[in-house]
């Protein structure tokens, strides 16, 4: 019979079960006996489990959460014999390493990571991963079979194996459904970039520098002039201009001068 203590713990603990499970876990009490509970593993992806369907049952002492429970898996496993006590560091093999902070949460997930190790103990087997992947592709149609595992979970009596409430997607990042708001039906525009290099052509061989500008030498035996010395030309005529008027006006205002004075003198 469980103590006050013990009945208080496992309720409470069942309920967080309902509302948060761990990935791959699942776990009932009986429904006669609050220090039994029955749980089911599913094997993760990318694993010798995965696919398989793992039927086992948690006893807890009556002065728990002070003291560990013990742990059997009853689904075949390639991993642990059936129906025997496991051996491992949160099972009642190991009462002093034992924390009573520990829940059902964290055995069953403690649990599930030795399952995925090759450490061997007390109640574990020996087996090619063959085997293993061969046992978890068996292991719901043999659950289907057994008492035990029809009374505990009924609602996993289906002919097809059923996801856990919680098979792993939150932990692996599943990808969230856009919000219609954040679709716009405005294309973004896209820019690709192109190494800079492939818009310039730089000839193979770029030959020796030559010194005289080809265009001179081009028009030195044609008698015609570059283009680009008109500038300067008309530059130098227009200052001419200038220096005549200056020049003219210069000869009128002497001129005049001279005859001023001689007028005068007369």
């Amino acid at each position: 019979m469980a103590s006050k203590a013990a009945q208080k713990r496992l309720t409470k603990e069942y309920v967080a079960m309902q509302k948060e499970p761990p990935p791959f876990v699942w776990a009932v009490p009986d429904e006669k006996n609050i220090l039994t509970w029955n749980f089911l593993i599913r094997g993760p992806p990318d694993t010798p489990f995965a696919g398989g369907e793992y039927h086992g049952i948690l006893l807890f002492p009556s002065e728990y959460p002070f003291k560990p429970p013990g742990i059997k898996m009853l689904t075949p496993s390639g991993r642990f014999q059936p129906d025997r006590k496991i051996c491992f560091s949160m099972s009642d093999f190991h009462p002093g390493t034992w924390n009573p902070a520990w829940s059902v949460a964290t055995i069953l997930t403690g649990l599930l990571s030795f399952m995925l190790s090759d450490e061997m103990t007390t109640g574990s087997v020996t087996s090619a991963e063959a085997h293993k992947r061969a046992f978890a592709t068996r292991s719901h149609a043999w659950n289907l079979t057994q008492p035990r595992f029809r009374d505990a979970f009924p609602e996993y009596c289906t002919p097809h194996l059923r996801d856990l409430p919680n098979m792993g997607h939150k932990e692996r990042g599943k990808p969230e459904p856009l919000l219609p708001s954040s679709i716009s039906s405005t294309p973004t525009p896209s820019f690709r970039l192109t190494p800079s290099t492939s818009s310039v052509s730089l000839p193979p061989n770029p030959g020796p520098l030559n010194l005289v500008p080809t265009t001179n030498a081009a028009n030195l035996g044609t008698g015609k002039h570059d283009d680009n010395h008109k500038p300067a030309a008309g530059l130098a005529a227009t200052w001419g201009r200038i220096l005549w008027e200056k020049w003219r006006w210069g000869v009128l205002i002497a001129f005049a001068v001279i005859v001023s004075r001689f007028s005068s003198s007369n």
